[in-house]
C-alpha cells in the first residue's frame, strides 16, 4: 500500500507551521514533507516532528530569494559560491532532521543556454558528492511551465538524461504526477518505465492541484499502479485543499496506515 506524506507547506495551512505536525499525525499521516524549513531552527522542527511521531521524508534546498520570484540558483554560473553556501545550509538541516532526500531546484533560466545547463549539471554533481557521505539523495523534479514559467528543468527527458549521464547513485527523479500530466501525460506508463530512477513521488489533482479524486485523473488507479510496480517510497501530498485540509481528507481514508 502506498505510504503518504502530508506536505505541510500546502496542507493544514489554517495552522502555524509548527502546529501542522501534530495535525498531520492526528489525521493519520506517519510522514511529512515541506518546501523549506529555514524560517525555524532545525532543532525546533525536529522536536515538533518527534513529538508527533512523524518522519520527515523531503524538503527543498534553499532556492534563492523565493519572495522575489527566484526558484533555485543551481543553474547560474555567477552564483556558484552562493549555491555552495546554500547547499551546506540545506545539508545541515537534513542531518539534524534525519531527512533522506533533498530536492535541488534548477532556477528560472533558458533551457537551451549551454552555460546554464552546464552549471546546473555541475551543481547537481556538487550536491550529490556533498550529500553522499550522509546517505542523502539529491532529487531533480521537472516542473511545468504553466505553473512556473521559464523554469529550466521543464521536461522529464532532460531529467532522465541528466540522471543517466551523471551516473551518480544518489541523484534521482522526483516524479510529480501533477506536473507529469500537464507536461506529457502518460502517467502510469512513465511510472513503470522510470521506476529505477525514481526517488520520490508527489500527487495532486489535475488541473486544479487540489485533493486526489477532484480532477481529470483516476488517482486511485494510479496509487494502485504504484503498488503493482513495487514502488517502495512515500507519496508526497503536494496539493492545495479546496477547503480546510480536514474536510478534504476523504480520499485518504482507504490509505491510512
Amino acid at each position: 500500500m502506498p505510504r503518504f506524506a502530508a506536505n505541510l507547506t500546502m496542507m493544514f495551512g489554517e495552522l502555524p507551521f509548527l502546529d501542522r505536525f501534530a495535525a498531520a499525525a492526528d489525521a493519520g499521516f506517519r510522514a511529512v514533507e515541506f518546501l523549506f524549513p529555514y524560517d525555524h531552527p532545525a532543532e525546533t522542527i525536529r522536536k515538533a516532528a518527534d513529538s508527533a511521531g512523524l518522519r520527515i521524508v523531503l524538503f527543498n534546498l534553499p532556492p534563492g530569494d523565493w519572495a522575489a520570484g527566484e526558484r533555485g540558483i543551481a543553474a547560474f554560473p555567477e552564483r556558484a559560491d552562493e549555491f555552495t553556501r546554500a547547499l551546506a545550509l540545506g545539508l545541515d538541516y537534513a542531518r539534524v532532521l534525519s531527512v533522506p532526500r533533498l530536492h535541488l531546484m534548477a532556477g528560472i533560466a533558458p533551457s537551451q543556454s549551454a552555460p546554464h545547463r552546464n552549471r546546473y549539471r555541475d551543481a547537481i554533481a556538487e550536491a550529490a558528492e556533498s550529500a553522499g557521505p550522509s546517505g542523502i539523495d539529491i532529487l531533480l523534479e521537472p516542473l511545468n511551465r504553466r505553473d512556473m514559467p521559464g523554469y529550466l528543468l521543464s521536461d522529464f527527458a532532460m531529467a532522465e538524461y541528466l540522471i543517466d549521464s551523471l551516473g551518480l547513485p544518489n541523484v534521482k527523479l522526483q516524479f510529480d504526477i501533477y506536473h507529469r500530466q500537464i507536461m506529457h501525460g502518460d502517467v502510469t506508463e512513465a511510472l513503470r518505465t522510470l521506476l529505477p530512477i525514481i526517488g520520490h513521488v508527489q500527487t495532486a489533482s489535475v488541473p486544479g492541484r487540489n485533493e486526489p479524486g477532484t480532477g481529470e485523473l483516476d488517482d486511485t488507479r494510479i496509487f494502485g499502479v504504484l503498488d503493482r510496480i513495487g514502488y517502495q517510497g512515500h507519496v508526497g501530498c503536494e496539493y492545495r485543499p479546496l477547503s480546510t485540509t480536514g474536510e478534504g481528507l476523504g480520499w485518504f481514508v482507504p490509505w491510512r496506515e
